[in-house]
């Protein structure tokens, strides 16, 4: 007896869906590139057959400048061929110089990245079989990996006919790892998946080269305030990397928690982190800094003081103010603390946790020694700081609290010197917040511009920065107004909104250009970084704060585009996918239908392509 026919279209339809081909049938669109967009088009035996239609991505590729499946754009020259080269993902060959011992282990690591992001554009779909070998050949003239402001990240990449046998060859030319590192990320990207096809195609022909317009393209993150587990720290890595975003500033202790293990004081974690599973301990982070390093990206410490100290300081007996009530009496957020400076213990402390950090954290080139939001009124509270700077011959007034505060920071430096090579004593940059120190008359009395870096939080039209700027002080710009990615939720301390409300979009972050903050003294702005404060953030929520704002970010320091967010809105749209393909969970942005209908979503219908 046959069985009914529905039943065999059923099992024929339940088998196409487990093996990923379309379940009903051939597919019925593609993409045409019209007037510079690309133009959603049924597929057709007499206007528009099968064998010539092309996939979305496909046409972003060829539909414009060719940098429409790149992000951030490349800085310099772009060529992009005419042709698609169908490849299998499982004939990718590297070859780079293994003179160069200290790469070997993370070319290695970046094959292995390169591969599982070709099989990420599948979308786990089973691809055609055949394709071309891809052989990728790395000609990197340093063997260093030092990652400061002064390595050399450029690159060039070309992609053309590779011999006999018939395979591409992508050619990649750098000073350093770092930016034949780059190059590897913008080949990947013009890796595709066209589900007509279904199959992998690589443009045949590029030429591409590319330099960063800052040096320092970062995100700070707070692991306090609540815990970041390492998977979602290696995942935020591997997202910095696809966008080559190059500094992790890691904000790892605050007044709430001290997740940080330090081994010769095991107070500070033991009565200060959230459990005892909620901890980083040494080995964590250096494999962390290792973790970063094969992604082209160094992560600089801070330990935030003398403010936003608090559990596990507090059991050390070094503390002011801590956890005082009302709160808002004392501090900006609860609990309050502060380390009291006149205590020496303060300082044998801040020795030995410096010690470690600089083992673990591989020796990191800059130290962040924080410096925000230190209150008077905290230590004003605190009777015996008052005898202490009365003993000192010191009044009680603003400039004499500022004189503590220097005092503090003059003795807790030194003591960061003293856990350095002697080469490296008084010379190793430190980057602070803004704050009331870094105002006249404070600033030029007690920083020195030579050694101090100051990272800005507040706002980018902030008359004090010029300030800082006509004295000649390097800057990295945090403005909250454009770069704090926490504004624009629910108040925790209040009702309404949070402090730095409203909601800050990708198209805010795309356009806080620094050369604009900097006027003629931009040279001195060395980059910025977004920055994810985590009160209400944790690691169920921290893609979705993060990503596709921080993709917008990473463009402005690497491309510092003349032109404004609406060019890039196509490109966006097609990233966001993309960082979803690799597992990370980017906050959508239109409904999918904009990104299959190009320029229909924008007022008036005149969003663009760059």
């Amino acid at each position: 007896m046959n069985p009914p026919q529905f039943l065999v279209a059923t099992v024929i339809g339940l088998l196409c869906c487990t093996s990923r081909i379309y379940c009903e049938g051939e597919p019925v669109w593609g993409y045409q590139c019209v007037n510079d967009r690309c133009v959603k088009t049924a597929i057709s035996e007499t206007s528009y057959p099968l064998e010539k239609a092309i996939s979305l991505p496909a046409c972003r590729l060829f539909c414009g400048t060719g940098a429409g499946l790149l992000w951030p754009q490349p800085t310099g020259e772009l060529k992009v061929g005419n042709d698609l080269a169908h490849i299998d993902p499982e004939q990718i060959w590297f070859e780079w110089n293994e003179s160069f011992r200290d790469q070997v282990a993370l070319w290695e690591t970046n094959r292995e990245r390169f591969r599982q992001q070709l099989k990420a554009r599948s979308q786990g779909s089973t691809l055609k079989s055949g394709g071309k070998a891809l052989r990728i050949q790395f000609n990197v003239e340093e063997d260093s990996l030092a990652l400061t402001y002064a390595t050399d990240e450029s690159y060039k990449l070309t992609v053309g006919a590779g011999g006999a046998n018939g395979e591409l060859l992508a050619t990649i030319s750098a000073k350093t790892f770092f930016g034949a590192r780059h190059a590897l990320e913008t080949l990947a990207q013009f890796v595709l998946y066209d589900d007509i096809r279904n199959e992998l195609q690589l443009v045949a022909s590029v030429t591409v080269s590319d330099t960063p317009a800052y040096p320092h393209r970062g995100l700070a993150l707070d692991t306090s305030r609540n815990f970041i587990d390492l998977q979602s720290l290696r995942r935020t890595i591997d997202g910095m990397a696809m966008v080559k975003l190059n500094v992790f500033h890691w904000h790892i202790t605050d007044s709430q928690s001290f997740p940080l293990v330090i081994k010769s004081r095991p107070t500070l974690h033991a009565y200060g982190a959230y459990s005892r599973r909620d901890v980083y301990t040494a080995d964590d982070v250096r494999d962390l800094v290792q973790y970063a390093l094969a992604r082209g990206v160094r992560i600089i410490p801070e330990l935030d003081a003398p403010a936003h100290v608090g559990e596990g300081w507090e059991k050390l007996g070094v503390t002011a103010c801590f956890n005082y009530q009302p709160w808002e009496n004392y501090c900006v957020e609860p609990p309050c603390g502060q380390l009291d400076p006149t205590k020496d213990a303060v300082y044998d402390i801040l020795e030995d946790v410096y010690r470690e950090m600089n083992v673990m954290f591989n020796r990191s080139d800059l130290f962040h020694m924080g410096g925000d939001e230190v209150s008077i009124r905290c230590w004003n509270a605190t009777s015996s700081i008052k005898d202490w700077m009365t003993g000192q011959a010191w009044g009680l007034q603003e400039a004499d609290y500022m004189k503590l505060w220097n005092y503090f920071q003059t003795e807790a430096l030194a003591r960061l010197d003293k856990t350095l090579p002697s080469e490296e004593r008084g010379k190793r940059p430190i980057i602070m917040w803004t704050s009331k120190l870094t105002e006249s008359p404070y600033l030029e009395k007690y920083l020195s511009k030579d050694r101090y870096i100051v990272q800005v939080w507040t706002t980018g039209n902030d008359s004090k920065l010029t300030n800082l700027l006509e004295k000649g002080y390097r800057l990295i710009m945090s403005n909250y107004d454009a770069l704090y990615l926490d504004c624009g939720f629910a108040g925790w301390v209040t009702d309404g909104s949070n402090w730095c409300a409203p909601y800050i979009g990708w198209q805010k972050v795309y356009n806080n250009d620094l050369m604009a903050i900097g006027g003629p003294y931009a040279q001195q702005i060395l980059g910025g970084e977004a920055a994810l404060w985590t009160e209400q953030s944790d690691s169920h929520t921290l893609d979705n704060r993060l990503w596709p704002r921080l993709s917008a970010h990473a463009e402005r320091l690497w491309s510092n585009p003349r032109a404004g967010w609406q060019l890039a809105e196509s490109r966006m749209l097609l990233h966001r996918e993309r960082l979803i393909e690799e597992g990370i969970a980017a906050n959508s942005l239109q409904p999918k239908w904009c990104l299959q209908n190009e320029a229909n979503c924008p007022i008036g219908g005149n969003g663009g392509r760059s």
